[in-house]
């Protein structure tokens, strides 16, 4: 981001636990065990819908995400995904080596759809990007490969090769060079370099391949700080790849939110000191022509933040590319 820039918040439009329909909270009630008696909306993170901290009748307390297909027709089915990963992974997680939230159930009534998931105490990073809390996730992320790699196999039968699952997203260059109308207001750097960028992105599947289960969407709002831990959340975009992917799809947030520069936070993990200029210059690329083309479109519903922050990421993932290039 330019100096004086602040990074643009990671939200959603969130629905508070009351305005949920009342035959729609019951059956989300069931799946928890209990009514709930109180519930607490939580900031950061892109779903349009409930995203709350809910404490039971019984004592216990969960962490309910819950949305209508009537407000944003994208965020039941991403959802369900979820859902599905999360219970390939349960044995994990119940063996304790993986930091990520236990599925406790879902529930679906008409154009809703939730989870209910095990609640965690923690907080998101600080932000900007603390140092210490930054080594701690690098870490954390690198045992969380090492645990994902092979992908296990519950996980694997169903989860998609990462070329498959961003196949659309990572065509933007391509998408802009063929004419879309968008091309008309790219930065002077991007539309001299299109041809080039293009032909570039078009290579980024084969080096991106691999047998790690990617979480695909690591950010500050998909992390929390648990004393000493770091717990993974959000896996709805789970697929499988290349162990670096992850950070490089981490990297330009970190930049955008105070933390280094991408090839510094790279440069910090094994994952990342090891992939060669060759694999990750068309990854990068890819990923800069997603954020560039997506910003210049029209927010989805639910969602009035997010072109801002994926042209903030654009703005770094572009720099990053044009010293690799």
């Amino acid at each position: 981001m330019l100096p004086g820039m602040s990074a643009p918040p990671a939200e959603g439009a969130r629905v508070a636990w009351p305005d949920v329909p009342a035959p729609a909270r019951a059956a989300i009630e069931e799946a928890c065990g209990a009514a709930v008696i109180e519930a607490r909306t939580q900031p950061g993170g892109f779903s349009p819908g409930v995203a709350a901290r809910v404490r039971c009748a019984d004592g216990r307390r969960w962490f309910i995400k819950a949305a209508s297909a009537e407000r944003n027709p994208d965020a039941p089915r991403l959802h369900r995904r979820e859902a599905r990963v999360l219970a390939g992974l349960d044995p994990l997680i119940a063996a304790g080596q993986l930091p990520v939230p236990r599925l406790r159930g879902t529930a679906e009534l008409g154009p809703w759809f939730a989870l209910v998931v095990e609640d965690v105490e923690g907080r998101p990073p600080a932000l900007p990007w603390h140092d210490d809390q930054l080594g701690r996730v690098l870490g954390a992320l690198g045992r969380l490969a090492g645990a994902l790699t092979p992908a296990p196999a519950a996980v694997a039968a169903t989860a998609p090769g990462i070329a498959e699952y961003l196949e659309e997203d990572f065509s933007g260059w391509r998408t802009l060079a063929a004419g879309d109308d968008r091309v008309h207001d790219l930065d002077s750097w991007s539309r001299a370099r299109l041809p080039e960028l293009a032909a570039l992105e078009a290579t980024w599947a084969a080096h991106a391949a691999g047998d790690t289960l990617l979480h695909a969407d690591i950010r500050a709002d998909n992390l929390l700080i648990a004393g000493d831990a770091v717990v993974v959340v959000d896996w709805p975009h789970a697929c499988r790849g290349a162990a670096f992917v992850d950070l490089v799809l981490f990297a330009p947030s970190v930049a955008m939110q105070g933390g280094p520069e991408p090839a510094e936070l790279l440069a910090r993990s094994g994952a990342g000191r090891e992939v060669s200029r060759e694999a990750l210059a068309p990854v990068v690329c890819a990923l800069a022509g997603y954020f560039t083309a997506s910003a210049l479109a029209p927010p989805p519903p639910g969602l009035p933040t997010l072109r801002r922050f994926q042209a903030a990421q654009g703005e770094v993932t572009r720099r990053w590319l044009a010293a690799l290039l």
